[in-house]
Parts: structure tokens; sequence; C-alpha cells
């Protein structure tokens, strides 16, 4: 096996995920899910996983929605998904087409021509008739469909910043209310994304929007690799890469521990130091782990744990997470709540301990921070938090 960081993955060397996409499939004979983790952690990988070896009964289909830009974009995007499904299992699509034809298009030999699609085209009616057609086939063959949805939230941004917060809205409702409908026929969705959900909620609620279009929806936490998968990836990767080592347990360990788990960051890893040219020592990998969190053009993207934190809290709150986040990088314990709110104070922030909570509360669920049983404050991951230390000087 090779070390490929940031590349596709072959997905029949996918380690230490079978469990995790055993508990998807139990889960989703019950509800939908939608996939809480941070990036880079392979929640595209496991999904595609899901797509590429279905459970007997299942048909699911895969979409990236980062290029859906307006509540129109995405209509049509299910719909030609769809329609390219029934075609290819030789199978109508009898609303959507009763539809098109109604608005204009026509139907030449058996060929159905399709309409202009404009801003003034019914898209709720286009994404549902195109679901129920789905659904109607698949119920007809003894088949559940399951849509597999990834960059959802990165979707509803660009929806909002387009057509406005009142289309993002329509989205989000109109999904709850045909997983409410067509749930009890076997329709399933997965939905996940880079961008927390909670964000776009938020957002959305500080505009009056009262639904809570998510709550159907199972929050599934997916993990880093446990430590014996990720030293099993780190110790095929050392050895597909021929990369020399007195100690090949040791060198994955090693690996294994500064990547928290990762996969990405294992890939990583294994890359720097079969380029080093070095044996894989533990003071090799950690030098080579050292010399890629200082690297200028940043080959990680951690940078994107900084400049997120504008775009996610706004630049009223920016300055309180940074330095609630310095606060606590700068420990090797684990912090307390009165600790970080004098800290913010003595530097002149203006912060109540309820609202330094709430920010607390939100930096926990964007995976910055973990919590322990007293309720006190740590870095979730080891790595982001050396990072840390390092990008801003502490």
């Amino acid at each position: 096996m090779k070390a490929n960081p940031g590349g596709q993955i072959d997905l029949n060397e996918i380690i230490g995920r079978d469990h995790v996409i055993e508990q998807l499939w139990e889960t989703l004979e019950q509800q939908s899910i939608r996939i809480n983790a941070e990036r880079r952690i392979g929640k595209t990988t496991v999904i595609k996983k899901l797509c590429a070896s279905p459970k007997a009964g299942w048909v699911p289909i895969f979409q990236d929605l980062e290029q859906c830009h307006s509540a129109m974009d995405f209509a049509q995007a299910v719909y030609r998904e769809v329609d390219a499904y029934l075609s290819a299992r030789k199978q109508s699509a009898r609303r959507v087409t009763d539809f098109l034809q109604a608005i204009g298009g026509t139907e030449i030999k058996g060929v159905l021509k399709l309409p202009a699609f404009n801003d003034q085209t019914p898209w709720k009616t286009l994404l549902t008739k195109s679901i129920e057609d789905l659904v109607d086939s698949q119920q007809q063959q003894n088949e559940r469909p399951l849509l597999l949805w990834d960059e959802v939230p990165l979707m509803l941004q660009s929806i909002a910043a387009r057509e406005g917060q009142a289309a993002a809205m329509e989205v989000l409702d109109i999904l709850r209310a045909l997983r409410q409908e067509l749930g009890g026929r076997g329709l399933r969705m997965v939905l996940t994304g880079s961008i927390g959900f909670h964000h776009v909620i938020d957002s959305l609620k500080q505009q009056g929007y009262a639904n809570s279009p998510l709550n159907d929806l199972y929050a599934f936490e997916l993990p880093v690799l446990e430590a014996n998968f990720a030293q099993e990836l780190a110790t095929k990767l050392i050895a597909g890469e021929n990369i020399a080592t007195s100690d090949a347990a040791m060198s994955a360990q090693t690996v294994a521990e500064l990547a928290d788990g990762f996969p990405f960051y294992i890939h990583h890893i294994v890359k720097a130091v079969k380029l080093s040219g070095l044996e894989a020592t533990a003071e090799v990998i950690d030098k080579q782990v050292s010399k890629q969190l200082l690297d200028g053009n940043d080959p990680w993207e951690l940078a994107h744990y900084r400049d997120r934190i504008a775009t996610y809290y706004g630049a009223v709150s920016e300055a309180a997470v940074l330095a609630l986040l310095d606060s606590i990088a700068v420990r090797d314990e684990t912090t307390a709540v009165t600790t970080i709110l004098h800290e913010l104070k003595s530097q002149g922030l203006v912060v109540d301990r309820e609202g330094l909570l709430k920010l607390l509360k939100a930096v926990e669920q964007d995976h910055y921070l973990a919590k322990d049983e007293q309720g006190h404050y740590q870095f979730r991951f080891p790595l982001l938090k050396r990072w840390w230390r390092l990008s801003r000087g502490l």
C-alpha cells in the first residue's frame, strides 16, 4: 500500500471502518443519518464505501453537492441522478415526466425533450417528484433507496448567500418533509459535510427560522481510527513505501500516535518520512511532523482551523474564540471555565460567563476542544494543539 495524502483512497484499502459501517447500516434500518466529524477524518470515504458495498435490499446513490449553489441546482442534480439511475434499469420516472411535460417539455418518439429550467421553475416540485419516482420504483422491486449526500452544509451556505436565507430554509424543510412522508416506504438519507450543520442552523435561526429540520436524523459521530487500526495503516504504508526501520512496530505506533488516528495525517507523515530518505526512527518521524507543521506552504491545510473562525463565529466573537483557544493551548493540563473567563477579561474582552459557555459549546462542537468529567477543557486532538501553539507563537 502506497502513501496517498489527499488523494482518492482505493475503497479496497480502507482500514478500520468495518464496525462503523456496520453501525451505519444498523441505524439506517430505523432512520436517516447526519454524520458529524472533523474534516480529514474520512467521512466521504466512509459514505462512498456504503455506496460501493450496499447491504442486500438497499440501492444507494451518492452525490457530492458542493457544486450546487441554488435550490434549483440541487433539484436538477437530484433529478438527473434519479433519471440516469432509472433509465439504466429501464424504468420510468412517471411523476417527474408528467410534471416536465406540464411545464413545457415535449415528447418525440418516446424521448422527452426537457424544458428550459429557470428561476421560475418550481424546484420543490421537481425535487419532490424525482424522489417520489425513485421510491415508487424501488418499492416495486422490494428495494430501499439510500441517498448519500456529501457537502450538504456547504450547499446550504451557498444557497443562503445567493438566494437568501429563506431559500435555504425551504430546502431543509422540504427534505425533512420527504423523510417524514417517504421514510415509511423505505427512503433514507445520509447527510454529511466539512462544515458543521449547527453553524448553518444557527445562522438561519438568527433570521427567524424556528423549525428543527434535522431532529429526525440520527447524529452519528465518526471517530478517528482506533489505535490498532491506525497502527495497521501506518505499518502497511511504511512497508509499501519500503522505508527503512529497525523496529517496524515502533515506527508504526509513533506515526499513528502523532497523527491522532487521522488516516489523512498518517498518509502525510509516511510520505514525508519517505521523501526524507531517512530511517523511520521515532526522532526522525517527530522531526518530519514538526517540519510539516512549520511549513509556510501548509501542506496539511491546518490554517483552515484558524481561518474558519471568523466565518463560523463572526467578527464580534472571533477575538474571544482565539483568546480562549490560546488560553487552553498553553497549558499541559485541562483548563477550568473560571480560568478562561478570568484570562479573557484580563485581555479587555467583554464576555460574561453565559456568553463564554455558549462559545465553548460551539468550539467543542467544531472539534477544537473536549470536556472532561470535571467540566474542564483541553484540545481534542494533540496534533491540533501542537500546531496551534506553533502557529500562534505560544
